[in-house]
């Protein structure tokens, strides 16, 4: 079996680690613009982000993607390239897939100008591909040194999930299957915006109470936008909701918490992703969360909150005072006395 893995990040190299530790054979692939594949050609060892990784010989890199795609005739093809270029990506690789060949995004995010999630970027792109998406509480620096790990794929057909799932399932990378392909992208894409806030709040020096309500409240504003988007309450309180929340928002491996901690003691959202060094997704989701929550009229306090600080310029201990002095109002909306 072989398999081509777009994107040598972080995540891109810890699921190409997985992978050829299962004997697949696999391709890694990065843009010509960046140095990722020249720096792994010269040092195996030293990863980047992942310490204690190792990239075994047998992968190949390359930064020619018809290369990686057409010769390499691979069974599947991984999206694992940063959300703000997947849909140039998918645009890229696009006359290279062919017809029912299969696709799985494991980036999170979703498009501010369209509103889609990564899954439907590369639906438009790629409609000739059978695309699905996968996501979970997985830090890469966990999975490249093969600690267990759960996570769930979401597929058109049945017959597409299982082929993924087995591609995929070791005795330490457990993988669930699903159908709700949006609530699987939209949970592990807004959960970013919350574990920014959960990180602003560590940031400033607030507590276990403060954080344990932010996550509480967050998965709640994310079900009722999953809801109305179409999506499984199910899927929102699994592996790709709270799980990938719960993972993201209390981890120092998490780049959206060190954003955040850093936003919480004065930095502006600028200068805190360049101190993280990598691609921080909660900043690029969190204006389109809040245009959705929006377009759906669905109410999102904490994502607002977030977007104030983020792009306004607002205090974060004024966002708190706002969120705690809201309208009162019940806990559950089906709540009747």
């Amino acid at each position: 079996m072989t398999v081509t893995v777009l994107g040598a990040g972080t995540w891109g190299i810890a699921l190409t680690i997985l992978l050829s530790g299962k004997g697949i054979d696999v391709c890694l692939w990065s843009s010509s613009e960046t140095t990722e594949i020249q720096e792994l050609t010269k040092n195996r060892k030293e990863i980047k982000n992942l310490p204690g990784a190792l990239l075994p010989d047998s992968v190949r890199l390359t930064n020619d993607l018809e290369e990686a795609v057409t010769k390499n005739d691979p069974s599947l093809v991984v999206f694992a390239v940063a959300s703000p270029f997947v849909r140039k990506v998918a645009r890229m690789v696009s006359p290279y897939i062919k017809a029912g060949m299969k696709t799985v995004n494991v980036a999170k995010g979703i498009e501010e100008d369209t509103l889609k999630t990564l899954s439907e970027v590369i639906d438009d792109e790629i409609p000739q591909g059978d695309n699905s998406v996968l996501s979970g509480p997985s830090h890469a620096e966990e999975v490249s040194r093969l600690i267990p790990t759960t996570v769930v794929v979401a597929s058109k057909t049945k017959e597409t999930a299982l082929f993924i799932q087995d591609t995929f399932m070791t005795d330490r990378f457990r993988v669930y299957t699903s159908d709700d392909m949006i609530g699987v992208g939209l949970g592990g894409s807004i959960k970013n915006v919350i574990a920014l806030a959960a990180g602003i709040s560590d940031g400033l020096g607030f507590g276990d109470n403060t954080k344990a309500a932010l996550m509480t409240r967050g998965i709640a504003e994310i079900s009722r936008l999953g809801v109305k988007m179409g999506c499984r309450l199910e899927t929102l309180c699994g592996l790709s909701g709270i799980g990938d929340l719960f993972v993201t928002a209390t981890s120092h491996h998490s780049r959206n918490w060190n954003a955040g901690f850093l936003i919480g003691k004065g930095m502006s959202a600028q200068e805190a992703m360049k101190e993280v060094k990598q691609v921080v997704e909660g900043v690029y989701c969190a204006k389109a969360a809040l245009k959705l929550a929006r377009k759906y009229k669905v109410e999102m306090p904490i994502i607002e909150q977030v977007n104030y600080i983020l792009f306004d310029k607002k205090p974060a201990l004024k966002a708190v005072s706002d969120l705690f002095m809201r309208d009162k109002t019940k806990e559950h909306d089906n709540v009747e006395w």
